[in-house]
């Protein structure tokens, strides 16, 4: 789950982190009247669930508040990586003396918290690690014991900040800590975080991400939902407690056309999507979306599925990978021929089932005729592409 960036500092001032005044807009009005209340030069920043915003233009200086109404207007009447902006921050602008990176965030590969850490602040951390790799410090948390002071000591240095704000970066870094666990985060970054003119150390952006599977514990997050920030697809699958990612063009090699991915583990959903891609890769054909049905796949779940990722437009054929360990496959084909009668379905769809009651399922396929059943994985990926290609 996402936050925006004025929700995001406020954790961070929560924890006593300086971040600059600002408040949020939802009006080019408001917009205005927060750059007046502001009385000095401000930066109006659209508020979406993305990066890149600044070279979308979302992001604009105004020196007094007619320009941020202004700014505002421009910024509103944008869509940035597909989602409009509908949400503005509106706050002081820095006299920027120097820009760093900061963040914690979850290593899988290692099971731990990782520090990182660049002195090149302000841009993507993702180019200054492919271009100047040396330049990032990754100083990963024992879980045991927490971050200690010789680690804040250790990325300060490696930062290069003067010794006067050495204190003050490192008490930061020690509050986004706080604020990373206290909030169950797989990602919690200050980019930039700025040392004004005057020497001042300040959170000038913040970016929390949080454990979904953490949800249960926080009932606050229900304050930050908002579908207006969300793939309307994905916000109609978790309505309905499917676990749906829908691709863009150039996620896994996806393409349009595209073959809508349903299985039941997030590996074998995995395998299907890397399947898909490469068998499509050279027919202009690829995945479009990640649906997980978890184990024990009943009828009315495979239904739901269905008429979710036909929801997708892109969507030219659909490939139903099933492996029966707890899920029962002929209660899948159940749920299929069930869904087949409810929605209207134009593409191909071709299902693969094997595991218990794989016989019983790929019989009730057969036997309607509407379906190609399969046991074996490759040839139903080919036999879905070739069909979507065609």
């Amino acid at each position: 789950m996402n936050i925006h960036e004025y929700e995001g500092k406020a954790l961070l001032a929560a924890e006593g982190v300086p971040v600059p005044e600002g408040y949020p807009a939802a009006a080019a009005a408001e917009a205005e009247a927060v750059a007046a209340k502001l009385g000095r030069r401000c930066v109006v920043k659209a508020q979406v669930h993305v990066g890149g915003r600044g070279k979308a233009g979302g992001v604009k200086l105004a020196n007094n508040p007619a320009e941020a109404r202004a700014a505002a207007e421009a910024i509103l009447a944008l869509t940035i990586k597909g989602l409009p902006v509908r949400q503005l921050l509106v706050e002081e602008a820095l006299d920027i003396a120097g820009e760093y990176y900061l963040a914690l965030t979850l290593d899988r590969a290692t099971r731990r918290t990782v520090i990182i850490a660049s002195a090149s602040g302000g841009v993507d951390i993702e180019e200054v690690a492919a271009s100047t790799p040396e330049k990032v410090l990754r100083e990963p948390i024992d879980p045991a014991f927490g971050l200690q002071p010789f680690q804040i000591t250790r990325v300060m240095l490696a930062l290069g900040l003067p010794s006067a704000q050495q204190r003050a970066a490192g008490a930061i870094l020690a509050a986004l800590d706080r604020a990373y666990r206290a909030h169950d985060c797989t990602l919690a970054e200050i980019n930039p975080l700025v040392v004004t003119g005057d020497g001042q150390v300040i959170a000038a952006d913040a970016k929390f991400n949080f454990d979904d599977s953490a949800r249960f514990r926080h009932a606050e997050w229900d304050q930050y939902a908002t579908d207006a920030q969300t793939d309307p697809i994905e916000a109609e699958a978790q309505r309905r407690g499917l676990q749906y990612v829908r691709l863009q063009a150039t996620d896994l090699g996806g393409a349009v056309p595209a073959v809508a991915v349903i299985g039941n583990g997030a590996g074998l959903v995995m395998g299907t999507l890397d399947e898909v891609s490469r068998v499509g890769r050279d027919r202009g054909v690829g995945p479009a979306n990640f649906l997980d049905l978890g184990g024990g796949a009943r009828a009315e779940v495979v239904r739901q599925a269905l008429e979710v990722v036909l929801l997708n437009p892109d969507v030219r054929g659909v490939f139903l990978n099933i492996f029966g360990g707890i899920t029962r496959c002929d209660e899948v084909a159940r749920g299929l021929l069930a869904a087949a009668d409810e929605v209207e379905l134009k593409v191909p769809l071709v299902v693969r089932l094997t595991g218990t009651n794989e016989e019983e399922g790929r019989a009730l396929l057969a036997a309607d005729g509407r379906f190609q059943p399969f046991t074996e994985f490759a040839p139903a990926a080919e036999a879905i592409v070739a069909a979507v290609a065609g």
